[in-house]
């Protein structure tokens, strides 16, 4: 299968590095005219270059915009008023009691994952829709509820998409705009790395050791029993927005190595 994307244009929230970077680089590899974007001027350009290097000829552009404040979405809307393509990626975690989060980090969590997602879905899907072809895609992490209660904003808000999604696509049925949302398990991010890098040397041991421990021990359902690297939710992503998933809409897809015991 080759999937083209030549002649459109793509919006990655949250994509200066992580997943959202590796959907950057593999919509650019795939000929899309990509947007970069992250809250650090000093980040996204770096990100910018480094996706010109990794994407020889690739059309790149990146811009610093706070995604959790309406004002940063306008400004990101207005630097690119049209796109072909959207994904939602933008997120944070961290984990927390529930007796401890604040209404103010409550707010935060909802106003940058959902509220930002609703945002950019409402002004692209509309030109999307009279064009008569899009693309508009959402993280919305499979892994949001595996955290006994120490991620309920975070999941919370993950859910929140799940339906957004659904809605959207509903909303647009006929329009050859599609609406999706993708689910990637733990994932082997930089902040991932660096956190389980830190942790092994403490404990005398090597990243993949700590790695099949806590699959072993708290993500036994996995059918691979590792992370989920960036390109593999990548991939998912590119397909997603391809021609070729023109009949795939209103869904939801997993890249989370089985995590979900599930047969659909």
């Amino acid at each position: 299968m080759h999937i083209q994307l030549t002649g459109k244009r793509a919006v990655v929230s949250g994509s200066t590095k992580g997943i959202g970077y590796a959907i950057a680089r593999g919509l650019a590899a795939a000929g899309a005219a990509v947007l970069i974007n992250g809250r650090s001027e000093q980040t996204v350009a770096a990100s910018v270059d480094k996706l010109k290097r990794d994407v020889p000829g690739a059309e790149v552009d990146g811009i610093a915009a706070d995604l959790s404040r309406a004002e940063g979405v306008s400004w990101l809307l207005e630097h690119w008023p049209e796109a072909d393509i959207l994904v939602n990626n933008v997120g944070v975690f961290e984990p927390k009691p529930f007796f401890e989060i604040t209404d103010e980090e409550w707010e935060y969590y909802m106003q940058l994952h959902v509220m930002a997602a609703m945002r950019l879905s409402r002004h692209y899907a509309k030109g999307m829709v009279e064009r008569g072809w899009g693309r508009v895609l959402f993280n919305a992490s499979v892994t949001g509820g595996f955290f006994s209660g120490e991620m309920v904003h975070y999941g919370t808000a993950k859910a929140a998409l799940l339906g957004l999604s659904r809605g959207i696509a509903e909303s647009v049925a006929g329009s050859g705009v599609t609406v999706n949302s993708f689910l990637p398990g733990p994932t082997r991010t930089e902040r991932v790395e660096t956190f389980f890098e830190g942790a092994a040397q403490t404990a005398g041991k090597t990243f993949e050791q700590l790695e099949q421990e806590m699959y072993a021990g708290s993500l036994p359902t996995s059918l691979v029993q590792r992370f989920i690297r960036p390109e593999e939710v990548a991939s998912l992503v590119v397909f997603l927005a391809s021609e070729q998933a023109s009949a795939i809409t209103g869904a939801t897809m997993r890249a989370d190595g089985g995590i979900v015991r599930s047969m659909v």
